[in-house]
């Protein structure tokens, strides 16, 4: 059983304009997708799910479309049935571009549910990978400049401390739908080890039975962290006594 799953839920788009639908109902969709997921989560008792909801390079997308997105995880955030299950949510992103209205609402409801022992759900919004590690480092060099940390002694525990959620522990499994084989700057510092899972299918057309389906395939996976496989000693052959 893993600790963490992250997943890149990708094919909204795609799976609304095979339909004739404009992309905005996709991701409506992908919401609905979203709450399965959660649903699920809850009930095989995983800790933490990370959902990949909006990147810092989405912003090249139409306008249209970024506007959907972001006003469908507003009204998630404010009416959606998540908010009332047993579910610590929080947000890691960058806040620049994003709508304060937005940003109220996944700062609110990171303090409202602050104290919640069930699922740790963070929802990656205006998220990059590298984003991210470059405003940890500016935080470590400002914690160095400041006489908290030796430059010359500092190890991945110190970066790890001024990462934005230091408490988000590192990725078990991450899947990716919409039949792309890439991770796309989604959580590379904490993904490191992950076990990568790849699916056809887009993410509108996902549910619970998918998630445990992936964690079934995690769990038949040898996972060694760059050690050696244990190899059992052979037992030495017995001589046989001739007739």
């Amino acid at each position: 059983m893993p600790t963490h799953v992250a997943i890149i839920m990708d094919g909204n788009g795609r799976w609304a304009e095979q339909r004739g639908l404009p992309r905005s109902a996709g991701h409506r969709a992908g919401n609905v997708a979203a709450r399965e997921m959660v649903y699920g989560a809850l009930e095989i008792g995983l800790r933490h799910l990370t959902l990949y909801a909006f990147s810092t390079e989405n912003w090249q997308r139409d306008t249209e479309e970024i506007a959907a997105v972001l006003e469908a995880t507003r009204r998630e955030l404010d009416e959606g049935p998540v908010r009332d299950l047993d579910v610590r949510q929080r947000w890691s992103g960058n806040p620049g571009k994003l709508p304060e209205e937005l940003v109220r609402s996944l700062l609110r409801e990171e303090r409202r549910t602050r104290a919640r022992t069930g699922l740790t759900l963070t929802v990656c919004l205006n998220y990059g990978g590298r984003d991210e590690i470059t405003r940890t480092a500016a935080a470590l060099a400002r914690a160095a400049r400041a006489g908290d940390v030796d430059p010359d002694l500092i190890g991945e525990d110190d970066f790890a401390r001024h990462l934005p959620h230091p408490d988000m522990p590192d990725v078990d499994l991450l899947w990716r739908t919409g039949d792309e084989q890439r991770t796309s700057n989604f959580l590379p510092w904490q993904a490191t080890y992950a076990e990568l899972y790849f699916t056809p299918g887009h993410w509108p057309d996902a549910d619970r039975r998918d998630l445990w389906q992936a964690i079934t395939a995690y769990g038949r996976r040898r996972r060694r962290h760059g050690a050696a496989p244990l190899v059992s000693p052979r037992k030495p052959a017995v001589p046989t006594r001739p007739e």
